[in-house]
């Protein structure tokens, strides 16, 4: 899965496009959650990073680290989280230095990715699978996005927009089946 559009480059990731591509194997996950942030301007609340408006924005009113809580009621996967945040639009306010962590509450959660972004103007991804290939998501009730520093020293942060996605549930099949009379004859799945 790709880092963001324009590649990785040594732990830093560089800003995307407008675009949000996702893999069709996976599905947004966190309309199933409790959202909470840390602080907030009036106006530019939580609400504003769920909106699917990428001219809103959430704005952090408080000291650093901000923090984006994500809650669920029970254990899920997840595999990706997607933020879109502008340098170009917020400077200052544009994240740099970004920790991603999990756990089942606030008691423990460890990070499980830490990042850094270079003046990002657009959509960046960030998996959430572990350095062994076999571990493509993280099992988990609670993420947490934590905003650590931003660029040109920024106090304030701005977040446009943020997805997460975990692993699409296994549909049923469509079935095919080949009736004669009333015989059944032939069964096979078809994908």
């Amino acid at each position: 899965m790709a880092e963001s559009s324009e590649g990785e480059e040594e732990g830093k990731l560089v800003g995307g496009d407008q675009q949000l591509v996702v893999d069709d194997d996976l599905c947004e996950m966190a309309k199933k959650a409790a959202w909470s942030v840390s602080s907030c301007k009036p106006g530019n609340g939580v609400l504003s990073l769920r909106d699917d408006n990428l001219d809103t924005y959430w704005q952090s009113d408080g000291a650093q680290p901000h923090l984006v809580n994500i809650q669920f009621q029970k254990k899920v996967k997840l595999q990706l989280v997607v933020l879109y945040v502008d340098f170009k639009l917020d400077e200052s306010y544009t994240p740099s230095k970004i920790s991603i962590r999990a756990g089942d509450g606030f008691h423990n959660l460890k990070e499980i990715k830490a990042i850094e972004l270079v003046k990002p103007a657009g959509w960046v991804y960030i998996s959430l699978s572990g350095n062994d290939p076999r571990e493509t998501f993280v099992n988990t009730f609670m993420l947490q996005i934590a905003i650590l520093s931003n660029h040109l020293n920024g106090r304030d942060t701005h977040v446009r927009q943020i997805k997460v996605y975990g692993p699409r549930p296994n549909p049923i099949p469509h079935q095919a089946f080949q009736f004669t009379s009333r015989e059944f004859i032939t069964y096979s799945t078809v994908r």
